[in-house]
């Protein structure tokens, strides 16, 4: 889950702040756990002086635990200070951390016999309440940002094509204030080979900049000279290099164009991340177990309100109940999808060739309400069971789906990387509002941009969340007919 602001905002905060607020994370994880674990285990019990003791005890030893399994799980790192709440990574790592206290009690025998409920509640009040005190946090710091609280001031050396894309790519981050106080250049605003904007001051040259970081003006310099100019940006580095300032050296912006702004070292060489496999790890394997539980309860669930559909469909006109249609799948691979027959057997279109529309001849009665609720969409959850689909992912379509008379993969760009996980029931396109008839080459840039952001973001929890705002968006969208 994302907070309503850029893990950006935090980029050019001090590093002192940064540092003050981790300890005051670490101190407020201490105190939660023992704060938890004391009324937990002796204000809702009672008992002996004797055994407050040893709960007190229990308890501060559990805060340090917390403290250093969460320093182990990298919930101290650059992520606290991420736009997410972490709530799985602070989950597993109080399990860990709970897990091991309960180890050493039952090693040692810490604890007493306890009334069940009391270990339950320590580690439920401890979970909400780290989950609350981030929120505060977050909400806190982010609220000082905006005042410029925090906040380092940072200048550009050297006014290049590269410092011009860094300033507008700051420009455009409307959530994020970065402290940008001017740019430093030997050379005058006439002698640059494009003007900076307006908003951007030229603070001097080099000596300027000496004398500004020496009176405290400056906390961070932004390094953007071309890389050819080696022997000057050598000297440059020396000279600030005795001077109290965070340096930074600015990357090629152009990268961000077709990289993910990710990072990896290659033999100590660091190198952009153009494109990489989505669901890595043991994700596939979660999203599997995810699909095969959910659509079997579904199965189960909806068996009775599947069978009146399938008797509406039959009634209302000749020919078999279920739609079978090839559809692009997983890795542009051709798949044999289900549905409810929502069209006259004899008019139907096996290749997408001519889309839905409004009023459209060839929808039966029934079809027409099924396909307004996506009633007709059921019998894809055989498909998610034999393994071809998933319950969340990008909604496949027929081979010869066209958007203003124009294939979908030769509309958008980027339209084939959708295949790169499998198709869903819904997905994030659908809960937004883009589900049903795709006329205009914008409605298909705007499913494509949806549906990579789902890949490139994809967890169990944005899963569940796509599957609680399905329904609502059903109910409430007018696109489906």
């Amino acid at each position: 889950m994302r907070l309503g602001f850029s893990s950006a905002l935090f980029a050019f905060a001090r590093p002192s702040a940064l540092r003050n607020i981790v300890a005051l994370a670490r101190l407020a994880h201490f105190l939660i756990v023992f704060g938890a674990g004391a009324l937990a285990l002796h204000a809702l019990q009672g008992g002996p002086p004797r055994a407050s003791e040893h709960y007190l005890a229990l308890s501060a030893l559990a805060g340090a635990l917390c403290v250093l399994v969460f320093h182990s799980f990298g919930l101290y790192g650059h992520d606290m200070f991420g736009s997410r709440l972490l709530i799985r990574r602070t989950l597993l790592a109080w399990g860990a951390a709970f897990g091991l206290v309960m180890t050493l009690h039952l090693l040692f025998r810490f604890l007493r016999p306890l009334p069940d409920g009391s270990l339950a509640l320590w580690f439920a009040l401890s979970f909400v309440l780290f989950v609350g005190g981030r929120l505060v946090m977050l909400w806190l710091f982010q609220r000082r940002i905006r005042q410029g609280a925090f906040i380092q001031r940072s200048v550009i050396l050297g006014m290049t094509d590269n410092a011009l894309r860094l300033a507008e790519q700051i420009h455009h981050r409307a959530d994020v204030v970065s402290g940008l106080v001017g740019y430093i250049d030997d050379r005058r605003t006439h002698r640059l080979s494009e003007p900076p904007p307006s908003s951007l001051p030229r603070l001097g040259d080099i000596d300027d900049l000496e004398r500004l970081i020496r009176d405290g003006g400056v906390d961070q310099v932004l390094v953007a000279l071309p890389a050819q100019a080696r022997g000057r940006n050598e000297d440059l580095a020396q000279r600030l290099r005795r001077l109290p300032v965070q340096v930074l050296l600015v990357p090629d912006m152009g990268s961000f164009h077709f990289a993910h702004r990710k990072l990896v070292p290659v033999a100590g060489v660091p190198m952009f991340v153009i494109a990489e496999p989505p669901l890595q790890g043991w994700a596939p394997v979660l999203k599997r177990a995810e699909d095969l539980a959910l659509s079997a309860l579904a199965l189960l669930a909806l068996a009775p309100l599947m069978a009146l559909v399938a008797l509406a469909v039959k009634l209302d006109s000749p020919g078999p109940v279920l739609f079978r249609q090839k559809r692009y799948g997983y890795n542009q691979r051709l798949i044999e999808v289900f549905k409810f027959r929502s069209m006259h057997h004899h008019l139907r279109d096996e290749h997408a060739a001519r889309q839905t529309g409004r009023a459209d001849p060839r929808v039966t009665r029934v079809g027409r309400f099924i396909r307004k609720t996506s009633l007709d969409e059921l019998p894809q959850l055989f498909n998610v069971l034999a393994g071809s689909m998933s319950l969340v992912g990008p909604r496949p379509h027929a081979t010869a789906t066209k958007a203003a008379n124009v294939l979908f993969e030769d509309a958008v760009q980027e339209y084939v990387a959708r295949h790169r996980v499998k198709p869903g029931i819904t997905g994030l396109a659908q809960i937004n509002g883009y589900r049903g008839e795709t006329d205009t080459i914008e409605k298909i840039q705007r499913r494509v941009e949806y549906d990579l952001e789902y890949i490139e973001n994809w967890s169990l929890w944005l899963d569940l969340s796509i599957l609680l705002r399905t329904l609502p968006a059903v109910l409430s969208g007018e696109a489906a007919y």
